[in-house]
């Protein structure tokens, strides 16, 4: 089954950057994605490394205005968790040929990730034209998606892992990129100091960026 590209744009485009949040309470969860959204980042991916990530993504799905996804999705039982808690997307850091089933069978949409041009040529035969491009920095960085934009046009990238802010204006420049995910906009130590006027700062420098 090829990716519902309409769908995965609809929420690649929400924003110029994806916060990428390892959250384990969901009060605290709501606290932040409040303060992101209100920043004009809406579209929220929480990776599934801590034990209660469900249980965030439950309490983020109600949040009016967030549209909330599950990041790290690793297998088809995560997947299948991730879509009944209200996830409206799926990130993996890489794709396997029975998680990319496992994913298309949740009827979420997915956004797999890749490292390679081997890896982006396999997604696309399958269908998928929208990819996460991770570890990004440690991959080639923009100088390895600037390369693969003309032998590869049709593909859009979410590069993911390493970027902050400054790095992230390289990336959107990029006729390739769709926008990046980055952790920098919810920094652990304003999360621990409840400084939610900090992250929305953050979330608004980020969503000022352009593509």
């Amino acid at each position: 089954m090829a990716q519902d590209t309409f769908a995965v744009d609809a929420i690649l485009d929400l924003a110029p950057v994806v916060p990428v949040l390892v959250l384990d309470d969901p009060e605290t969860a709501v606290a932040i994605g409040r303060a992101l959204v209100a920043g004009g980042l809406p579209a929220l991916e929480v990776t599934l490394r801590t034990g209660r990530a469900l249980d965030c993504i439950r309490a983020l799905a109600g949040l009016d205005g967030a549209v909330v996804g599950a990041g790290t999705i690793l297998d088809g039982a995560q997947a299948k968790a991730a879509a009944e808690a209200g996830a409206r997307f799926l990130v993996s850091p890489g794709a396997t040929p029975q998680l990319v089933a496992d994913a298309e069978a949740s009827g979420v949409p997915f956004l797999p990730g890749v490292a390679t041009a081997s890896e982006a040529m396999a997604m696309q035969e399958r269908g998928y034209s929208r990819l996460k491009f991770f570890p990004a920095e440690f991959a080639g960085g923009a100088g390895c998606l600037r390369s693969l934009a003309s032998p590869l046009p049709e593909l859009r990238f979410c590069p993911t892992g390493g970027i902050d802010l400054a790095e992230a204006s390289t990336y959107l420049a990029l006729p390739n990129v769709a926008c990046v995910g980055g952790s920098w906009v919810a920094p652990a130590d304003a999360i621990k100091a409840r400084d939610w006027t900090r992250i929305e700062t953050l979330a608004r420098e980020a969503a000022l960026l352009r593509r």
